[in-house]
């Protein structure tokens, strides 16, 4: 199953936070969009692994997705993946094609978010390697482009997208997460349980007001990106 879109996340909730609004947009356009979540977030100090699964499936169906994908890299371990772990990264990125592949911008608080960056930055290019052997026998498939999604850094973005449309969706696949954003009598307090989907919420318009638009998520790129026309979509006198 070809994907057009796959965003990786070092835990389930990373992507939604990122770019939830972003894969609403597309999948609602007919674009076929994906999660990959390298981690079961199984340190978190709330919720359970179990718990943690059904919010991740309820935001999938929120947002639209075609795929979902949950590995069993360990949380906090990221930087200690063997080989065989990176070969089933690269198996999914040849198994899936996809044509633009998406994970956590490395500036961030949280050491996973980077640390999930580097391995997918690895397993891109391993991917494209045609005598590179992994589980699945797939031919060697390289995507178009990387990017990278904000989740608790700010910076000023290489691209936006505007989402304003979205960012319901995206705000109800947050919730989904009750776990984690929401405030229980069995919850212990966290940066995410102390009004962190209003701060995102915050980000996305800032970012919308740069364009002129409610809301907008940033994105940071790998590699230049080319624009053949400056005129695309505009109006000619």
């Amino acid at each position: 199953m070809k994907l057009d879109i796959l965003a990786f996340g070092a835990h389930p909730d990373d992507v939604e936070i990122g770019m939830g609004a972003t894969l609403a947009k597309y999948a609602a356009e007919g674009y076929r969009v994906g999660i990959c979540d390298l981690t079961k977030a199984e340190l978190s100090s709330n919720g359970t692994v179990a718990i943690r699964q059904e919010e991740a499936k309820k935001a999938a169906d929120i947002l639209g997705l075609a795929e979902r994908i949950q590995l069993d890299f360990p949380d906090r371990g990221l930087t200690r993946v063997i080989s065989e772990q990176l070969a089933e990264l690269v198996s999914i990125i040849r198994k899936y094609e996809p044509t633009l592949v998406f994970s956590p911008y490395h500036v961030d608080r949280h050491p996973d978010h980077g640390a999930c960056t580097g391995l997918v930055k690895e397993a891109v290019f391993n991917a494209g390697i045609r005598k590179y052997r992994c589980k699945l026998d797939l031919p060697a498939f390289r995507p178009d482009n990387v990017h990278y999604y904000f989740i608790n850094g700010y910076e000023h973005p290489d691209f936006v997208i505007p989402v304003s449309e979205f960012m319901e969706k995206k705000k109800q696949a947050l919730l989904a997460y009750q776990s984690q954003f929401v405030k229980s009598e069995q919850s212990v307090e966290t940066p995410l349980t102390n009004g962190y989907i209003p701060m995102v919420e915050a980000r996305e318009r800032l970012f919308g007001k740069d364009i002129g638009v409610e809301y907008a998520e940033g994105f940071m790129t790998s590699k230049t990106m080319v624009v053949s026309d400056l005129f695309a979509g505009g109006k000619r006198r």
